[in-house]
């Protein structure tokens, strides 16, 4: 495994380019939640282009490229001015909102004495010292009054560069950071304007007066009676630093494997995400060994952008704030381990058709009520969340240069590891493929793997 380190210029915080508003922006009570209170890491990593490709703005390659980032930066800034705000605190609660100061958001400039190559081939999580390529962003639960925005630009031998950053969760979702991490590659390239127009617009996800809870899913409610929560979920009281992190690939023929253990059409007409789900919940459920008739549960991302919200209104065009709503599942241990495949899939499949308009503003309610209360660890719940769209399908190109690679590191806020993130690679055939992390303790990946192993051969 490879072993380098980054040489870092001092942090400097970059302004907008051009005056901003003067504003308090309000979050909107998907965004301020207590979960995601934190900075997401995110790493991307770029191809250079062949000589004499590189774009006009230097962003393609040579040792231009961070001091040309840095002035994109500047440039979507402008537009997205909250970004180089702070946030505060509101008097009499626990709700924030974004003061939008323009002070800036931090930017490091980089060198690496390694190339891309020497990183893997193909490229594949765990990234070597991934630390190297993000920025410190103190502690990562630690949100207010501090720049949202961690961003490092690193330059390696062979021309090729690597963005990482740290970005707070409040302010944006995975699709929200990626259509700015867009804009800053339009200016990059010399435009004027983001080909997407930033939307705020956070009064969309503001809780009801009064509030209603009669839609939430079945699965929240035994955590708002105080039930089930036993402490005893050996999850909750390992810390995640103690823990060890294992990726699961599955490639054309695992998802094909997985398959045959499905019977009639739902064979073919569910997806790999739902897939690869299923199966992750029960062997992990095995794996951690809790009591047969002991509830779990399984959470996952839903995207609402395209789904109707209050007024039956669609979320526009360039809305980059939270917009995911989280169904959950849950099953007895027997249930789960006992019945078919395609039982558990339908479950997971009826959640998300639950998700419905009524649905989505007794969760925002919820979130709302949630806040005014010290948060609490779910016990025996299994987060995932699907990011193959981050780094696949050239959703993401600076100039001339390809991105190779992208996704969330095990890095920062290791709380947030506890999720499993479902992220695009190629194979070492080169055939589309899924990524998955897992952070488990050892004993449990031990047992984990070998369950795993069952159904893939």
């Amino acid at each position: 495994m490879v072993s380098f380190t980054a040489r870092r210029s001092e942090p400097e915080l970059v302004a907008p380019a051009r005056p901003t508003p003067r504003e308090t922006k309000l979050l909107s009570d998907l965004d301020d939640q207590w979960t995601l209170r934190f900075y997401e890491s995110v790493v991307g990593f770029f191809r250079s282009p062949p000589p004499g490709k590189e774009n006009r703005a230097g962003a393609g390659g040579g040792n231009n490229v961070a001091k040309a980032l840095k002035a994109a930066l500047a440039g979507a800034l402008t537009h997205y001015y909250p970004i180089a705000g702070r946030l505060r605190k509101l008097p009499g609660g626990n709700k924030l909102a974004v003061d939008c100061t323009a002070e800036g958001v931090v930017f490091v400039e980089a060198a690496a004495d390694v190339r891309l190559e020497e990183l893997g081939e193909p490229l594949l999580p765990p990234y070597p010292c991934v630390e190297e390529f993000l920025g410190d962003a103190g502690d990562p639960r630690d949100v207010v009054g501090k720049p949202l925005l961690y961003m490092q630009v690193t330059q390696l031998k062979c021309g090729g560069f690597v963005i990482g950053l740290h970005m707070c969760h409040c302010i944006a979702d995975g699709f929200g950071i990626l259509q700015f991490i867009k804009s800053i590659a339009d200016f990059a390239c010399g435009e004027l304007v983001p080909t997407t127009l930033p939307v705020w617009k956070r009064d969309v996800y503001t809780a009801r007066i009064p509030p209603s809870m009669d839609h939430i899913y079945p699965a929240y409610k035994p955590f708002l009676c105080g039930l089930d929560r036993t402490g005893d979920d050996v999850m909750l009281s390992t810390q995640p630093e103690n823990m060890v992190v294992q990726y699961f690939f599955f490639g054309p023929r695992e998802i094909e494997t997985l398959r045959s253990h499905i019977q009639g059409q739902l064979s073919k007409s569910a997806t790999t995400f739902e897939l690869i789900t299923a199966v992750m919940w029960r062997c992990r459920t095995l794996a951690l060994g809790y009591g047969s008739c002991q509830k779990v549960r399984v959470m996952f991302t839903l995207n609402s952008r395209g789904r109707s919200i209050n007024s039956d209104t669609p979320l526009p065009r360039g809305y980059y704030g939270n917009a995911h709503f989280s169904p959950m599942v849950e099953a007895t241990v027997d249930e789960l381990t006992g019945k078919p495949l395609a039982h558990i899939l339908e479950l997971m499949r009826k959640a998300k058709l639950d998700t419905t308009m009524d649905c989505m503003e007794s969760m925002v309610d919820l979130m709302a009520l949630w806040r005014e209360q010290p948060p609490f660890g779910m016990d025996r719940v299994y987060e995932v969340s699907d990011t193959k769209w981050i780094g696949g399908g050239n959703a993401l190109r600076l100039g001339k240069a390809e991105l190779i690679a992208a996704g969330t590191p095990l890095a920062g806020d290791l709380v947030s590891k506890l999720i499993s993130y479902h992220t695009r690679c190629k194979n070492e055939d080169g055939e589309d493929s899924t990524v998955v992390s897992l952070l488990l303790p050892k004993p449990a990946m031990e047992r984990y793997t070998k369950e795993m192993s069952v159904w893939l051969r």
